[in-house]
């Protein structure tokens, strides 16, 4: 059959089963938005940036495991979306992002909203196209779903001029997908694999890292059953929590800069380390000479890139984390480790780490606990970027896999507010809640009017501290309390989702949390909380830039004040 290139786009996406398009119209696109209402089992989501639609497919993805789906016009449309694809590219997200160009006989014209977006996005995206002929676009659709998602996943962007969108071809599906040069390995080397089994056997202070490849591959029971197996304690990173079961004996929380202290310490001390699905960043592995000293390390993962790239590998292992561990978990034997699994638990004794102050003023801390422990083990937490994404990470101890989504590798704050929206549309019976700073939250709130339009119940809880916090604390800390362009004027939170049409409540006193976050979980629509918490608390553990993670501080010690005495009423 004979169908246009809008036509084929839109029919590659329903037969990759896309149910949801994040996206933002233009002049370079709008022969897409012409075609939609023929695919009304496709529906677009019209946000209020184009950013916003890159972070709302990113988050969409991580949940649902599905290829997110954003689109843009030319120019400062395409480039809009630069910092979403640049977030999907660094935690390993697949995205498929749309672009229209100008007309094929202008691109380097310089035309009306004309910008380079494959060569501006090469650094970050697995593959870009510039389609330039209506025949090829079927293919590279279907080559695109492809690339993104299999082997180590990623963004994907395909620029297509506006005339191409317009022609009309003989359509015809690629029911496979060959590519010579791209034969992403899934099947671990079963010599290397048989290694590591006698590593974990030899090992008496094991340790597993598990990242974001875990739950990318779906890897939850393979995990679990290697851990319990071998009784190895799981430290998760930041991107790999929801991997493991937190209510786990076995669960050891967060590593590096600002994670557990007793990991840090552990990780000096282990004699094994394992790095399952995790590229051993800067932020979990602190100064690299000193990570690890004692350990061997087993370092399996899906992209042969990161393997040995920042740590020296003894049984590097390349190959999807769910086979891999599959084919693994047969061959170690059962075994205990009572005596380090004690050790650790003696350190986490002595260095809480986490403890929350018992103060009168409102922390920060205090209140995501709160939120966690009032909203149930089915809810799923968004966080932006900042020292609540620290607490928010540390402070998470829940069972739901894939329910902690958050900016890792590129850090960007404003992800919290569209990412609760792809959260959203991808668990539309779940409870989401938005863990945003007071800066992040100012960098996509005009999202709020997404929210309203499409009716989203979001539970939205901004940790206002009058400052960008974690830039505040590194002033502080390491620039002589030199506090320089962090403390802004803010909007009145309250009134801004009001005009919205969004419940809002203001919070800043410790009384005031449980029963307003339980106001919240019984309104239907979304809420907005504003927390006015501790301007200066800072978030510790801390290890400094560049230091080892032995030389991890920990909580500042505390004292507790009493609590405030009731005044009996006549």
């Amino acid at each position: 059959m004979k169908l246009t290139g809008a036509q084929i786009v839109m029919e590659c996406l329903a037969r990759e089963g896309v149910e949801y398009i994040f996206g933002y119209p233009g002049g370079a696109n709008l022969p897409l938005y012409d075609t939609l209402p023929q695919y009304p089992q496709i529906r677009h989501i019209t946000v209020r940036h184009e950013q916003a639609a890159a972070h709302a497919a990113d988050a969409y993805a991580r949940v649902t495991g599905k290829a997110g789906v954003c689109w843009a016009t030319s120019g400062p449309g395409a480039t809009n979306l630069v910092t979403g694809i640049a977030n999907a590219w660094m935690d390993s997200v697949p995205l498929v992002c749309i672009t229209g160009a100008v007309v094929s006989w202008l691109i380097g014209r310089d035309g009306f909203q004309e910008a380079d977006i494959t060569g501006i996005t090469l650094p970050i995206t697995k593959q870009n196209y510039l389609v330039l002929d209506v025949n090829d676009l079927a293919q590279t659709m279907r080559e695109g779903f492809h690339i993104a998602t299999t082997g180590r996943p990623g963004p994907v962007l395909i620029d297509i001029p506006r005339d191409i969108q317009q022609e009309e071809t003989e359509f015809e599906y690629p029911e496979k997908v060959d590519i010579a040069s791209y034969k992403p390995a899934t099947k671990g080397h079963q010599g290397q694999i048989k290694k590591a089994a006698q590593l974990i056997g030899e090992s008496e202070r094991p340790l597993i890292l598990a990242g974001h490849g875990v739950i990318i591959s779906q890897a939850y029971d393979e995990l679990r059953e290697l851990a319990e197996r071998a009784h190895i304690p799981v430290i998760c990173t930041l991107l790999g929590l929801g991997g493991f079961p937190g209510s786990h004996e076995l669960f050891m929380g967060m590593p590096g800069m600002h994670g557990m202290y007793w990991n840090n310490m552990a990780i000096g001390e282990a004699d094994l380390v394992m790095g399952i699905g995790m590229r051993f960043d800067d932020r979990v592995t602190g100064r690299l000479k000193d990570f690890a000293p004692n350990a061997k390390i087993i370092h399996i993962d899906i992209d042969p890139a990161e393997i040995g790239k920042n740590v020296k590998t003894t049984v590097p292992i390349v190959g999807d984390v769910k086979q891999v561990l599959s084919d693994l978990n047969p061959l170690v034997q059962a075994a205990r480790h009572d005596e380090w699994y004690a050790h650790i638990q003696k350190i986490r004794e002595e260095h809480p780490s986490i403890a929350i102050p018992n103060v009168n003023k409102l922390l920060p801390q205090y209140v995501i606990k709160s939120i966690y422990e009032q909203s149930g083990h089915d809810a799923y937490f968004v966080t932006g970027v900042g020292q609540h994404q620290m607490w928010a990470a540390q402070f998470f101890w829940n069972d739901n896999p894939a329910s902690f989504i958050t900016s890792g590798g590129l850090g960007t704050m404003g992800f919290e507010v569209p990412a609760a929206i792809g959260v959203q549309f991808a668990r539309p019976k779940s409870l989401v809640w938005s863990i945003a700073g007071d800066g992040g939250f100012q960098m996509t709130m005009q999202e709020l009017a997404t929210i309203a339009e499409y009716e989203l119940p979001i539970k939205f809880a901004i940790i206002n501290n009058g400052f960008l916090g974690m830039v505040r604390q590194w002033q502080h800390l390491y620039y002589d309390d030199n506090l320089q362009s962090v403390r802004l004027l803010q909007p009145d939170f309250v009134k801004l989702a009001e005009a919205f049409g969004i419940a809002a409540m203001r919070v800043n006193e410790k009384t005031e949390v449980a029963p307003t976050i339980d106001k919240a979980l019984q309104h239907p629509g979304p809420v907005v909380i504003d927390f006015e918490v501790e301007q200066h608390e800072d978030t510790f553990p801390a290890m400094s830039p560049g230091a080892a993670l032995s030389e991890t501080t920990d909580q500042p010690k505390f004292e507790e004040e009493p609590e405030p005495k009731k005044v009996r009423s006549s």
